[in-house]
């Protein structure tokens, strides 16, 4: 089953995790690139797990892609409304928002796709 999340960036000049695998965007066409990229394939997360103290004890559905997710951006106003269609779970979108915007993001909604 695939879910529609609504994302917001209220200062996207401030949507940055770890420099290692932040977002490098500054549009919101190019910050959807970057998420959809992220959530499709397994180089953010592959260079995050090579890092960590024990890989081994991390949950491996971190590691979950969706070939078919997609993810539309939108300037409105100051900020950045991204909208991702995927079926990969809100545990795992939450983890690759989190190493490309650190905390600079908002779940505001979720709806079935």
């Amino acid at each position: 089953m695939r879910t529609r999340y609504f994302i917001s960036l209220p200062e996207p000049e401030k949507a940055r995790g770890d420099e290692a695998w932040s977002f490098k965007s500054h549009s919101a066409e190019g910050f959807a690139e970057e998420l959809q990229s992220a959530l499709r394939g397994t180089s953010l997360f592959q260079s995050w797990l090579v890092v960590q103290d024990d890989p081994d004890a991390i949950d491996p559905a971190l590691a979950d892609t969706d070939p078919e997710a997609q993810v539309t951006g939108k300037m409105d106003d100051l900020h950045i409304d991204l909208e991702v269609l995927t079926r990969l779970s809100g545990d795992v979108l939450k983890h690759r928002l989190r190493l490309l915007a650190g905390s600079h993001w908002q779940l505001r909604d979720v709806r079935a796709g």
